[in-house]
């Protein structure tokens, strides 16, 4: 039995399917026979069963490296649903439940690792990972580690340090968009032995690129929704505008929701899950939603608001028609947005100046001297720093991304901590305690079943865990747990999101405080180019759009479409042409009577009389007595 063979065996055992699609193969067989691996796959074309299938075939574990904590999550869920062992680590964790983590892939109890790139710097990382067997190091969104890409992220420049320390472990790197530039960039930076490149056409021959130039936005989105039934993506750039315009949906009869970073895990969870259900018809939201989420019959991805590049474009409205099916990608556009993307530049790139302020203020704020806080880890609120400081919130946010670039600090904006549970009251008087619900006390009994040492110590639990185990809500369980609490049986720390600071070396004086030109200038000018490229797209009025998207990627030559704004507008000029031809060529140098004309022309009799009426207004033609047409 063939390599191959053994990797179908693995995909129909596991995943069902009886064949990989389309690049999936010559991915999972490079990286099965150990080589270094860049894979380009369009949103929806798979991803991940390229590192999963070859590993479930490998001994050992393989690490997967994302920014995504919803994808980490969505992906050890569905891998355990399937008795695969797999462990998400993230900030949320308390040292020892990282440690029994660790613990349990050395021990080759876990087969998929998942951790942030910003775990791979910590010294607990490193001694761990000395004594684990991997068999893959997989990188999602691997665009991430060039600073070609339009989401570069200083962690992603550590993964090399893991390939250090596991020389011999082959890397696969996978990402859905990047340019030439980044295809070289990502392959340098991550060391690659040799180039190996697998590319699939970023083509969407089912997706339909449209730019709309109207002003009244809202008012067309509702008729885009209306005409268009099935699940529908609308892209906002803010969180106030997402519950606005759902709210607008709905008053005009369209089920939708919104959805941010800003709302609570639970409530993340039961808005994605109702529009997977199809329960909502439109999700209204910022580009926090859409990652790692694998629904296939998206027929419409609206963007209200231009994004900041091409790549992060066409990545989102990629989102639709993963079921192969025509959809629609509907960029909206009005005379404002061009002065709107160009104030963005000033937001993103705050005056050197300013981020030295945002710096200073920064080390003021969590009382670190001069010389002190190297890798000390605070605990950060934006607002109250903007508040006290008099800052606008998205400056000092670009500031402090800006002073992470430069190497004076990590900021992590979403870090996450579970939900923390223990049982304050004594043994004797728990089993002497009297439930007046019934359901309230078997939960209780199911807590002590599924966690050990609730008497002695806070406990990490986690909801969605729970719910899926005990088959109850999870809206259920975050009662059950408040009504524990306030009957003083348990201590609860319900899950929060809070942002923390890490500092990566000591607080140096002001005056020696640099912005350097990678971080800031050669940034700004690639920021710049891709500002340029996507109002290019937008504004152009005879160019293809898929042709555009294509040629920005590297794939030169490619046909029209034929489908999107601009070529339709050329095939109806055409179209038009070829009319107005064929009845002046019938006309000749006689008067045709117009119900003859209409059986000599191979049109509709709607687009025969409105051509005629055009020619008549034009004066190239008359209408005479008896509806005889000649010309003039």
């Amino acid at each position: 039995m063939s390599l191959m063979d053994d990797l179908k065996r693995v995909l129909k055992s596991y995943w069902a399917y009886d064949d990989f699609r389309e690049l999936q193969d010559r991915i999972v067989l490079s990286i099965a026979q150990s080589k270094d691996t860049l894979g380009l796959m369009p949103t929806g074309g798979g991803k991940s069963l390229c590192f999963q299938v070859p590993a479930m075939l490998m001994d050992g574990v393989c690490i997967v490296v994302t920014p995504l904590v919803a994808l980490m999550k969505d992906q050890v869920y569905n891998l355990n649903q399937k008795n695969i062992s797999a462990e998400l680590i993230h900030s949320g964790l308390e040292k020892d439940e990282i440690n029994k983590i660790f613990d349990k892939c050395i021990y080759g109890k876990v087969k998929f690792l998942y951790i942030s790139p910003e775990r791979i710097a910590t010294s607990l990382f490193r001694e761990k990972i000395e004594h684990i067997n991997l068999n893959i190091i997989a990188i999602d969104e691997s665009h991430c580690i060039s600073q070609w890409g339009y989401d570069f992220r200083p962690s992603y420049l550590k993964i090399i340090e893991l390939r250090e320390l596991k020389p011999h472990t082959p890397i696969l790197a996978l990402t859905a968009s990047a340019t030439l530039d980044v295809v070289e960039d990502i392959q340098e930076k991550l060391g690659f032995r040799e180039k190996n490149v697998f590319r699939k056409s970023f083509e969407r021959k089912n997706l339909v690129y449209i730019v709309r130039y109207i002003e009244d936005k809202t008012s067309y989105l509702v008729k885009i929704l209306k005409t268009q039934k099935g699940s529908s993506v609308v892209y906002v750039r803010n969180r106030r505008k997402s519950k606005e315009i759902s709210d607008y949906l709905n008053e005009n009869g369209i089920k939708a929701d919104y959805y941010h970073a800003g709302l609570a895990n639970n409530l993340k969870d039961y808005k994605q899950e109702q529009w997977k259900l199809g329960r909502t018809q439109a999700i209204v939201a910022t580009n926090a939603f859409g990652m790692g989420i694998d629904k296939p019959d998206v027929r419409t991805v609206v963007h209200m608001e231009v994004p900041d590049s091409l790549e992060a474009y066409y990545q989102e409205a990629g989102r639709a028609g993963r079921d192969e099916k025509t959809a629609f990608a509907v960029m909206l556009y009005s005379k404002s947005d061009r002065k709107k993307i160009e104030q963005r530049i000033d937001v993103n790139f705050p005056s050197k100046q300013t981020i030295k302020s945002v710096a200073v203020a920064m080390y003021n704020f969590l009382q670190v001297a001069v010389g002190a806080g190297r890798d000390a880890i605070f605990d950060f609120s934006l607002s109250d720093f903007c508040k006290r400081n008099k800052f606008q919130i998205q400056i000092a946010y670009n500031s402090l991304k800006i002073l992470e670039r430069c190497g004076y600090i990590v900021y992590n904006d979403e870090s996450e901590h579970k939900s923390k549970i223990q049982i304050i009251i004594p043994k004797d008087s728990l089993y002497d305690y009297k439930f007046d619900d019934l359901g309230l006390e078997l939960f209780l009994k199911q807590l002590l079943r599924n966690y050990s040492g609730l008497f002695t110590k806070m406990i990490s639990l986690d909801p969605d865990y729970l719910a899926n185990r005990l088959q109850l809500d999870k809206n259920k369980i975050n009662s059950y747990l408040k009504q524990l609490s306030q009957r003083k049986i348990i201590k609860y720390i319900p899950s929060r999101v809070k942002a923390q600071i890490i500092l990566s070396q000591e607080r140096i004086p002001n005056s020696y405080l640099t912005i350097n030109r990678e971080a800031y200038d050669n940034r700004k000018e690639r920021y710049l180019g891709k500002i340029n490229a996507i109002l290019n797209y937008c504004e152009s009025r005879n160019l293809c759009r898929s042709k555009m998207l294509l040629d920005y990627f590297g794939q030169k030559k490619s046909p029209n479409c034929n489908y999107c704004d601009t070529c339709r507008d050329y095939l109806n000029d055409n179209d038009n042409k070829s009319l107005e031809q064929k009845i002046l060529s019938k006309l000749s140098n006689q008067n045709v009577l117009l119900s003859d004309l209409i059986s000599k022309v191979n049109h509709s009799k709607k687009d025969i009389v409105n051509c005629i009426r055009e020619l008549n207004d034009e004066d190239k033609v008359e209408i005479i007595e008896n509806m005889y047409i000649r010309l003039k």
